[in-house]
């Protein structure tokens, strides 16, 4: 592998080539100019995700890949430097699928595990990170109503009055809509259920003044936005 060359690659063909390897150079590369404080800290990130979930897969992938991709495109498509976001994009899912083993608790309600390990994000990496993984990660569903109507409620009133959260949600929303052609057709079909009726709130959540983005980043995003509406019709469809 010719290191450089993953700069000038999209992130999926640098996972279908190269895999996880792949995706960690590319992000070093990416940090290459940031201060040393803040690549500490982000490297100290990714540690943790890579513990935290080394056992998990995305289908045909480690779970590391899809933490990997969400950064990488914050800063490379998104123009983002803020150490923070970017911490909070490597562990976005880490209180929602490892709460006791980030708090390192062993039993707890669901209140009490997330609690703990919010307040062990806020330890290591500031409140600010904390309190942004809070913005992103999934309540406790009722069982008694609709699962993906009750994700895309709480998509929508979490990210209202939080525009960095925005950004986060949305490079995790591109890496699931657009990369949905990158699984199985089942798979596929359960995301694109999921995922199709969020397009619009997304939309406007990017559109608006306070989303901390560039005019060229929101129009990207808005273009991938409209790829995966494109996929998720091929696949509901179709």
């Amino acid at each position: 592998m010719a290191p450089r060359m993953l700069l000038s690659m999209p992130l999926h063909a640098i996972t279908e080539v190269y895999g996880e390897a792949g995706l960690r150079e590319r992000l070093l590369l990416e940090l290459e100019t940031f201060p040393e404080a803040e690549r500490e800290q982000l490297t100290e990130a990714l540690d943790l995700a890579a513990r935290l979930h080394a056992n998990d897969r995305r289908v045909r992938e480690p779970y590391l890949n899809h933490l990997l991709r969400v950064a990488i495109r914050i800063i490379k498509y998104y123009g983002v430097r803020d150490v923070d976001v970017l911490t909070a994009a490597l562990l976005h899912d880490a209180v929602e699928d490892h709460p006791g083993e980030l708090a390192g608790l062993s039993s707890g309600s669901h209140f009490e595990l997330t609690e703990a390990a919010i307040a062990e994000l806020a330890r290591r990496f500031g409140p600010r990170v904390a309190e942004l993984v809070r913005a992103v990660t999934n309540p406790e569903y009722d069982p008694e109503r609709d699962r993906h109507e009750q994700y895309r409620a709480h998509v929508a009133a979490s990210l209202e009055n939080d525009p960095w959260a925005r950004v986060i949600k949305v490079s995790d929303f591109t890496d699931n809509g657009v990369g949905v052609v990158h699984t199985t057709l089942d798979k596929a079909v359960r995301a694109a259920t999921k995922y199709r009726p969020l397009v619009p709130k997304l939309r406007e959540l990017v559109g608006r003044p306070d989303t901390p983005l560039s005019i060229a980043a929101k129009d990207h995003i808005m273009d991938q936005l409209d790829l995966a509406e494109e996929r998720f019709a091929a696949i509901l469809d179709g």
